[in-house]
């Protein structure tokens, strides 16, 4: 496996910690859990797609682009993480964002991500739930072709075997870390949705050959659907290294029992979830991806889905700043 061999631009801080969740552990009763900071990543206040962004912006610069497009939900950090990208490589950035929560709350629609894909310079344009959103980018890249423009079309999340490059590179990273630490990882957590964090993860430790396996707590979609995604571009994402038909059907697991009503909408588990991380830990979790990925987590745990004795790494993959979106939703107690 050689990513050297991929272009790639430095935008991330990196390595991120890895770091042990010592109170949250003691609370739960073991196993011993560990949190894997890419909520550290550093660009635009971190989270993972600054690791997929990094070998996109290098293939839109290899492309000759002058403007990028990417898509995604109205709170969406990969759109803020790309249109940080997009301010720092001096490029254009048009972020379609489209509503699939129908929510009319001011602080959802123009606070959080959305206050900072505007402060970033993006052009921001929403789209009804439900739009052909591929489509829609590809009308609005026609017509900035048309203008002259030199537009780079990033799907929603950065998951494209170009993108899911990034976690290749993260699991070569928590493997080294690991083995400095003398840290023998039994699991790896994660929020998992447009399929890019968790394909490039299973792809990266297969072909390192670690027998790690890696547990998606699906945020969006239901499981046979969630789980061909992530098959389907693991795949694809080991062909474009050059390693051929190395993943299995049984590589990819995904657990989509925590979703509740839909994405991005609020459920008491995450709300628990994101409140006993911060009061333990100190760490701040998200409503749409890590809230519901850590109430997957501690859900099993109690379940005794992990050996006590193990040690589970849970992917933290950013997203705070969304929690500025949901200020009412949070039910936490006013001043005294």
């Amino acid at each position: 496996m050689n990513l050297a061999r991929h272009p790639r631009i430095s935008l991330a801080h990196l390595p991120t910690p890895l770091e042990p969740m010592k109170r949250l552990s003691e609370l739960l009763g073991g196993p011993r859990l560990w949190i894997k900071r890419d909520d550290c990543t550093g660009l635009s206040s971190g989270g993972n797609k600054t690791r997929k962004l990094e070998f996109l912006g290098a293939d839109a610069i290899t492309r000759g682009a002058d403007t990028i497009i990417t898509q995604g939900a109205t709170q969406s950090n990969h759109a803020r993480q790309t249109a940080a990208m997009a301010a720092k490589l001096g490029m254009e950035c048009h972020l379609l964002l489209e509503d699939r929560t129908g929510s009319d709350d001011p602080s959802y629609n123009l606070n959080g991500n959305v206050l900072l894909d505007r402060l970033y310079g993006a052009t921001v344009s929403k789209r009804p739930g439900g739009a052909d959103m591929t489509m829609e980018m590809e009308k609005l890249a026609e017509r900035l072709r048309q203008d002259g423009r030199k537009p780079y079309v990033i799907p929603g999340g950065g998951s494209n075997p170009v993108g899911a490059l990034g976690y290749v590179n993260a699991a070569l990273e928590m493997l080294y870390q690991a083995g400095t630490m003398g840290l023998n990882i039994a699991t790896v957590v994660h929020a998992t949705g447009s399929a890019g964090t968790q394909a490039g993860l299973v792809a990266g430790f297969k072909a390192l050959g670690s027998g790690i396996p890696v547990l998606g707590i699906g945020v969006r979609a239901p499981r046979d659907r969630q789980e061909q995604n992530v098959f389907d571009l693991a795949q694809r994402t080991a062909d474009h290294m050059g390693l051929g038909d190395i993943i299995e059907r049984s590589d990819v697991v995904a657990d989509c029992d925590y979703v509740g009503p839909g994405y991005g909408l609020t459920t008491p588990g995450m709300i628990d979830a994101v409140t006993l991380v911060a009061r333990t830990e100190g760490i701040l979790l998200d409503p749409v991806y890590t809230g519901k990925g850590m109430d997957g987590l501690i859900s099993l745990v109690r379940k005794g889905r992990f050996k006590q004795d193990s040690d589970v790494v849970f992917v933290h993959t950013g997203g705070s700043a969304g929690l500025f979106g949901y200020p009412d939703q949070l039910d936490l107690p006013g001043y005294i």
